[in-house]
């Protein structure tokens, strides 16, 4: 038999509205907003909806039920909360921590680009050509690719004020910080974002821009790379797999409803990414307009579409291009640093229960380690390549493959899924029942392994971004496999505290003792 320790007592959200925000900003991020137009765009338009709707209740919303049942029943972060599910599962918690540590170092990166890009809207710095302005004025991105190269200033600046702005946020704690900025940035970015939309809207093209995103091609729904693509975008912009949820989940009050939770989440989510295809389509409608090409040849994704596209189409406007810039950047960093947040609260958290280090000094332990890394890295000559690479394989290879594995462990090896069903059960509005298990442990695993396999092919095919394979391995598969190592590295470690519980959680249906057997 295992000691029993109890954890001090948890930090928690003040209302339940506090929790909804605060997990809505961690979801709703720049993928929503760069990514999600271009993937219903080439994935059949209007038709997209139809797949994206299925793989939001099939895998989506039972993927985070099973997050908030984890961290809700274990009343730790992703790590603790893992080693409680059962032992076998303690190192995905951990790599969960990895995974999370190296994509706040780039995302953070993001958000200090838009800081400058708010500046540069009012002056339309970028001139006659964006994508120049972008590669060389701005970034100074070198020839080739390598891991280290000279600071670029107007990129360092901003994201030592992106790392202070954070920082400062999670060292207040969960009600007093996370919860308050989640409170006045969620309205901020809907209604700065519905200003946007509501201008693009009157834009000359805007309706060939919408016409080209939602006509649907109703072919492409017997198409199985479109289904693949409509469960990514799911997986990728639900905040699934970073262990976020688990540690949101975890300051909940001990009767919360988590599936009703789960699904004005996860509705909210897609919500903001209908009208951000719906802004961003109606901008480049009035884009292909202006240079006269069908709209097909001006859809991008990713930095290209918010940071070259969009101020083409701001130094086209003929009034009104200085506020059309600032609200498309604002909105890109509101969107960013609520998510940026919920990254660095999983790494903050699981060295806090791990340490017993109080918040403010964990705050800076890990949140200073994580900035560090991040200046070191990204604000020079080479940044680029390495956010690019970093980002792909940390996503294809680190985020997916951890939910994978977390499902597999939790519904094959320790069979808790019946367990965390019951305690969901118990205390929310709406009964997942046994269809949740099935979805849970049959859908979404199917998916997973079809989106892991389907990359590695094209991985193994030519080398990603045509970069050198040396390149590859050092920030691509190197990061990739270094976040693996560290789960299983530390979870080797012995942990006293793990099999602590907070008693008389309801739904725990003997939980202590599944442990201390």
């Amino acid at each position: 038999m295992t000691a029993e320790v109890e954890d001090r007592p948890r930090e928690q959200w003040g209302t339940r509205a506090g929790f909804l925000l605060a997990a809505i900003g961690s979801a709703v991020g720049l993928g929503n907003i760069w990514r999600f137009p271009k993937e219903a765009y080439d994935n059949g338009g209007g038709a997209f909806m139809v797949p994206y709707l299925i793989a939001l209740l099939s895998a989506g919303i039972p993927l985070l039920i099973f997050e908030y049942a984890v961290g809700h029943r274990h009343r730790a972060s992703a790590p603790r909360s893992m080693r409680r599910l059962g032992r076998p599962a303690a190192f995905i918690g951990w790599w969960q921590v990895g995974i999370c540590f190296f994509i706040a170092t780039y995302y953070a990166v993001i958000l200090a680009w838009s800081v400058r890009y708010i500046g540069f809207s009012t002056s339309k710095a970028w001139g006659d050509d964006p994508a120049a302005f972008f590669q060389n004025d701005f970034l100074h991105t070198a020839d080739a690719p390598a891991l280290l190269g000279a600071f670029v200033p107007g990129v360092l600046v901003p994201l030592i004020g992106v790392w202070i702005a954070t920082l400062l946020v999670l060292a207040l704690g969960v009600k007093r910080g996370i919860e308050k900025a989640n409170k006045i940035f969620i309205p901020l970015l809907v209604v700065l974002f519905s200003i946007l939309v509501v201008r693009a809207l009157f834009l000359p093209g805007a309706g060939d821009g919408l016409n080209a995103l939602f006509t649907p091609d109703w072919s492409a729904i017997t198409d199985g790379s479109v289904w693949q693509a409509a469960y990514g975008q799911i997986f990728f912009s639900l905040s699934v797999g970073f262990g976020i949820m688990v540690t949101y989940s975890s300051y909940l009050k001990r009767k919360a409803d988590l599936t009703g939770s789960a699904l004005v989440a996860g509705f909210a989510n897609s919500a903001f990414e209908i009208l951000a295809g719906i802004g961003v389509f109606a901008t480049l409608g009035f884009m292909a307009l202006q240079a006269q090409v069908p709209v097909g040849e001006v859809v991008q994704g990713g930095t290209g579409l918010a940071f070259i596209a969009f101020p083409q189409v701001i130094s086209e406007l003929s009034g009104g291009s200085a506020l059309f810039g600032v609200l498309f950047f604002g909105s890109l960093l509101i969107a960013g640093i609520t998510s940026l947040m919920s990254i660095v609260e999983v790494i903050v958290s699981a060295i806090e229960d791990r340490t017993g280090l109080g918040r403010v000094p964990a705050v800076l332990a890990v949140g200073g380690l994580t900035a560090m890394v991040s200046i070191a890295f990204y604000p020079t000559e080479n940044g680029l390549y390495i956010l690019d690479t970093v980002d792909h394989f940390i996503n294809s290879y680190g985020i997916v493959l951890a939910a994978l594995v977390a499902i597999l462990v939790a519904a094959v090896v320790l069979r808790k899924l019946p367990v965390l069903q019951r305690h969901v059960d118990a205390i929310s509005s709406v009964r997942v029942g046994t269809l949740w298990q099935v979805l849970l442990g049959v859908v979404a695993p199917i998916m997973l392994v079809w989106m892991s396999v389907d990359s590695l092919i094209k991985e193994f095919s030519e080398n990603y971004g045509g970069y050198s394979t040396s390149f590859l391995l050092a920030a691509g598969w190197g990061v990739a496999g270094l976040a693996l190592f560290f789960g299983i590295g530390m979870s080797l470690v012995p942990d006293r505290n793990a099999d602590g519980f907070t008693p008389g959680d309801p739904g725990d249906h003997g939980a202590r003792e599944e442990v201390n057997a």
